[in-house]
C-alpha cells in the first residue's frame, strides 16, 4: 500500500504564516509531520499557524526571516541548524511578485524578488540538503508557478524567478537523487491569495483568468496541499525533478 503519510518526520515551511505556505504546513501536519514555520513577521507564538499545527496534535517550532536579505538568511540557517539536527522535509515556498510594465520596472524591484525567490531558495537548498544527503534520506518541494512556463505581463522579475527555480530543482534533483534525496516541485495554477488580489479585483483579467481555467473557478491554498505532502511522503520516492501542476486544467487548454 502506498504511504502518504509523514509521520516522525519535521518539516521546515517558508512563507508559512497564510495563504498556500498555511495550508501546505497544516496538512503536513495533518499528516504526521512536526512543523517549523518560517515568515517574516511570523509572531513567535499564538498565530494562525500555530494554531492549527498544535490542533493537528504536532509540535511546531516559529522562526522569522527576511529573505530578500542574505545575512538574514545565514543568520536563520545558522539557528534553526543548531535547534534541530535533523530536517526531513524542506519546503521552499514562500515568494513574493511586484507588478510594473517591464519598460518602467526598477532595478528595487527585479533585486528584490530575485532574492526573496530565487536566491534565499537555492541557500536554503543548498545549506538544509547537506544535512539530507549525510541523512541518507530528504525530501525538497519548490513552489513553482504558471510563469515557470510561461512569461506572464507585468511580472518580469517574478516570471524569471519562477523560471529559473523550475530549472534549479531539476539541478539538484540531478545530483542529489542517487543520495536519497528527492528535489521536485508544485506549480499552482491562480490560486485565491493576498499575491493575485489584485488580479481578482480587475474585472477584465479576472473574466479572462476564468474564461481558460476549464474548472471555471479560482484555486484555493487547500487544493494545492495535497501536491505537497505527496511529494513530502514515502509515495514519491521514485520522483526527482519533477513538476506537478495543479491549476484547474489551466495548461491543457
Amino acid at each position: 500500500m502506498l504511504n502518504f503519510r509523514v509521520d516522525g518526520k519535521l518539516a521546515l515551511v517558508t512563507g508559512s504564516s497564510r495563504g498556500i505556505g498555511l495550508a501546505i504546513a497544516t496538512a503536513l501536519a495533518e499528516s504526521g509531520a512536526d512543523i517549523i514555520g518560517v515568515s517574516s513577521k511570523l509572531e513567535p507564538s499564538g498565530s494562525t499557524l500555530e494554531k492549527a499545527i498544535i490542533k493537528a496534535g504536532k509540535k511546531f517550532y516559529a522562526y522569522q526571516c527576511d529573505l530578500s536579505k542574505r545575512d538574514s538568511v545565514y543568520s536563520f540557517l545558522e539557528k534553526v541548524k543548531a535547534d534541530h539536527s535533523r530536517i526531513d522535509i524542506l519546503i521552499n515556498n514562500a515568494g513574493h511578485i511586484l507588478r510594473n510594465p517591464v519598460a518602467e520596472h526598477p532595478d528595487e524591484y527585479w533585486d528584490t524578488i530575485i532574492n526573496i525567490n530565487l536566491n534565499a531558495q537555492f541557500i536554503l537548498a543548498r545549506d538544509i540538503g547537506k544535512r539530507m544527503i549525510e541523512q541518507g534520506s530528504g525530501k525538497i518541494v519548490f513552489t513553482c508557478s504558471l510563469l515557470s512556463f510561461q512569461g506572464g505581463v507585468t511580472v518580469p522579475g517574478y516570471a524569471a524567478s519562477k523560471g529559473a527555480i523550475a530549472s534549479l530543482l531539476k539541478a539538484f534533483a540531478n545530483e542529489w537523487a542517487k543520495f536519497g534525496v528527492n528535489v521536485n516541485g508544485v506549480a499552482p495554477g491562480y490560486i485565491a491569495t493576498d499575491n493575485t488580489a489584485q488580479l481578482r479585483e480587475d474585472k477584465e483579467r479576472n473574466t479572462a483568468i476564468l474564461a481558460r481555467i476549464p474548472a471555471n473557478r479560482w484555486g484555493t491554498p487547500e487544493d494545492m496541499a495535497g501536491a505537497f505532502v505527496f511529494l513530502s511522503s514515502p509515495a514519491s520516492d521514485y520522483m526527482n525533478g519533477s513538476i506537478i501542476t495543479v491549476d484547474g486544467g489551466w495548461m491543457g487548454r
